[in-house]
């Protein structure tokens, strides 16, 4: 009989798990009870001990479960966990980055749900419901639903008004290019424009949902853009100025570099522009090195997938960073940590990196323009 008892609960326990293996989004109490056939009793018994155990996650008390990160470690699943996301969050001082309310959304079967929010600290300020599934059409719905719209899959984000407040949403991506999550600012109409907001708000929150992406273990950050981006037209040139300003963003480049048997190899990379030179790095096993290091001879690409369609490319010599020089070293790897993370911590990852190398252009150019037609 103990036996039997006992089967017949790890068989209860794997139905439930198969369950959140193809689904992110998770589901509701009612639905593991309708798919599973268990009682509602012990069907409950068995989620606490689940999320107890770290296995599944809630949104919102009675809300849809979520794979929590245990399972997640288990299945190698790149959807980040709930606490994941809020940790990432919280290392964002938006208080002083922000004028206006700043929230984490993220999925659930009923719609997006705000997780936590900084609020304005004006005394008229527009906030969001916490732990509650937002509106249809909101901005986190149009920007969290699939397919996007074609308007936000060539921005990069949503926007919405109505007639007190404007929202601004802008994609968190583990892999780099499908929304996990988001990042939402809402403001009131008598404050702004809806052209004001935009500018003066966009560019900063692009560069935290970047940061908030390599966190969770993005390589790159190009929304809903998971090929190459189309070729572009470099309708205008951009000025030494406007490329320094290009190149302060987060923003990762494709280093190009040749392999011994003279086939060309491209893998995107961290970089940072001092107005004078690149540093790049190589994680451990990056066979790239390799090649550089036989033949020193890049080129850099950086470019943005959305309007204006900034790019900037450089070509030039990479040159290692000897370990002797520890000081240098750990300097880039503060100021790395701090452009693609947010913070100083070159220890969290520091035994990770196989080289640092710097690069002085040879050639820096850069163009803004609209993606060439068929004929490119």
């Amino acid at each position: 009989m103990e036996k039997n008892t006992l089967s017949s609960t790890i068989e209860r326990t794997l139905i439930i798990l198969e369950l959140f293996l193809n689904q992110p989004n998770g589901f509701t109490a009612q639905e593991i009870i309708e798919k599973t056939g268990i009682s509602r009793s012990t069907m409950f018994s068995m989620l606490k001990v689940l999320k107890d155990l770290g296995y599944l996650e809630q949104v919102q008390n009675r809300g849809p479960y979520l794979v929590g990160p245990k399972f997640s470690a288990w299945t190698g699943a790149t959807t980040p966990t709930i606490q994941a996301l809020l940790n990432s969050f919280q290392q964002e001082n938006f208080s002083q980055e922000f004028s206006e309310t700043v929230a984490l959304a993220v999925k659930s079967p009923q719609g997006p749900v705000v997780l936590e929010q900084v609020e304005s600290h004006h005394e008229i300020r527009a906030v969001y419901p916490i732990r509650t599934p937002l509106t249809e059409n909101s901005a986190a719905d149009r920007l969290l639903s699939y397919p996007p719209l074609p308007e936000i899959q060539e921005t990069g984000y949503a926007f919405v008004q109505n007639s007190e407040s404007f929202e601004l949403a802008l994609p968190i991506c583990a892999d780099g290019f499908s929304p996990n999550a988001a990042i939402l600012l809402k403001a009131p109409r008598s404050r702004w424009t809806s052209d004001t907001l935009i500018e003066f708000n966009l560019d900063r929150l692009r560069a935290i949902t970047a940061r908030l992406s390599y966190r969770l273990g993005a390589v790159t950050y190009t929304p809903f853009h998971s090929q190459d981006n189309p070729t572009i037209q470099p309708t205008s040139p951009l000025n030494e100025k406007q490329i320094n300003s290009f190149l302060q963003g987060p923003w990762t480049a494709r280093l190009a570099c040749i392999r011994p048997d003279g086939n060309p190899h491209v893998i995107p990379v961290w970089q940072e522009w001092n107005g004078h030179v690149f540093h790049i790095l190589a994680w451990r096993g990056s066979q790239w090195a390799d090649y550089v290091r036989k033949n020193p001879q890049i080129s850099l690409t950086i470019d943005e997938p959305w309007a204006p369609f900034r790019r900037v490319v450089c070509r030039g010599k990479a040159i290692g960073i000897q370990d002797s020089d520890l000081k240098e070293r750990n300097t880039m790897i503060e100021g790395l940590a701090q452009r693609y993370l947010g913070k100083n911590a070159p220890m969290i990852f520091q035994h990770q990196i196989e080289s640092i190398f710097t690069i002085k252009p040879e050639n820096l150019r850069g163009w803004q323009g609209l993606p060439s037609g068929k004929n490119a």
